[in-house]
């Protein structure tokens, strides 16, 4: 009988605490401020997103491993695995500060019981403007870890958004693609036969320039390509569904002649709890907030996660 494992990621939507920070910009989510980001409301998000969490793949045990974007701290991650639909499974987590202006970072939580970790290190991403300014954006978390007694090296990502412009802010993913490939290729160096999944919020899609150059420069499997359809994302803007987050895997995940973790599929967990249930935005992502409006729901992205078996 083979065993198991739901490998997750979850943008979720600007969790910070209501605690001013004064060495980044949270200014939107503090009590007193324009969106009234109260503890009330803090504590009804971390409950709205373990409940998410804990359903991920709508199986009994809920993800070993979930990597996370937008988290602003460690205190947000020690709140969130210690909400009660959680703590049951014993979640730890992985976390740096990273440089980014608006103080949101990437994180991974894993169950302590089926993940050991061997080691953990941020990549910075270099990005300049047009005038040479160093714009800072969120850390690549790179992850050794031991599941089902197998070593896994995993990166979780959140590169740069398209606020700007889809076309151009695309040179700042294609160069976070590109040290993405940097650190697979010192991985498959070390290790050979390294088993890597690369996972995250890329801002872009599937066929996009900078996805592709990481598809092929890290040789990977992209099971989101065929997931994403016209009625079927992650994330959806002005009614158009898009596939932001997806879940790569190298290759010898696919080779179910070998001994170890073989991948089943792959999906978007957009169950109905987790949607928007009524109005002109139904079945879309239930989001926190719609500009300064308080809608109470989860985060405007769905989970991705990906079946492995042994």
């Amino acid at each position: 009988m083979s065993k198991e494992y739901t490998i997750a990621f979850y943008n979720v939507e600007n969790l910070f605490d209501p605690i001013n920070d004064p060495s980044t910009d949270d200014n939107d989510f503090l009590p007193n401020s324009r969106k009234r980001w109260t503890a009330k409301r803090y504590t009804h998000k971390l409950y709205k997103l373990s409940k998410a969490i804990a359903s991920i793949g709508q199986t009994d045990d809920p993800p070993v491993i979930v990597g996370l974007a937008e988290v602003e701290n460690k205190k947000v991650l020690k709140d969130l695995v210690s909400q009660k639909e959680l703590k049951p499974f014993q979640y730890s987590f992985i976390h740096f500060n990273s440089p980014d202006e608006r103080g949101i970072d990437v994180a991974l939580l894993y169950q302590k019981k089926s993940v050991a970790i061997t080691s953990a290190e941020p990549y910075a991403v270099d990005l300049t403007d047009d005038h040479g300014v160093k714009d800072y954006s969120r850390d690549i978390l790179k992850i050794a870890l031991r599941l089902a007694d197998e070593q896994i090296h995993i990166l979780v990502n959140h590169w740069s958004s398209r606020r700007e412009g889809a076309g151009e802010t695309e040179y700042k993913r294609v160069v976070a693609a590109q040290k993405v490939n940097g650190i697979t290729t010192q991985i498959t160096e070390n290790y050979p036969n390294a088993k890597i999944i690369v996972m995250g919020d890329f801002n872009d899609n599937p066929h996009s320039k900078s996805i592709q150059i990481l598809e092929n420069g890290s040789q990977l499997y992209n099971p989101f390509e065929t997931v994403w359809t016209p009625s079927k994302g992650s994330l959806n803007y002005k009614f158009k569904w898009l596939m932001f987050d997806q879940i790569l895997l190298s290759h010898n995940f696919l080779d179910i002649n070998q001994t170890g973790l073989k991948f089943r599929n792959a999906d978007v967990a957009n169950d109905a709890e987790l949607s928007q249930y009524h109005g002109k935005f139904k079945g879309q992502p239930f989001r926190t907030y719609v500009g300064k409006k308080y809608f109470g729901g989860y985060s405007d992205h769905f989970p991705v996660y990906v079946r492995l078996y042994a």
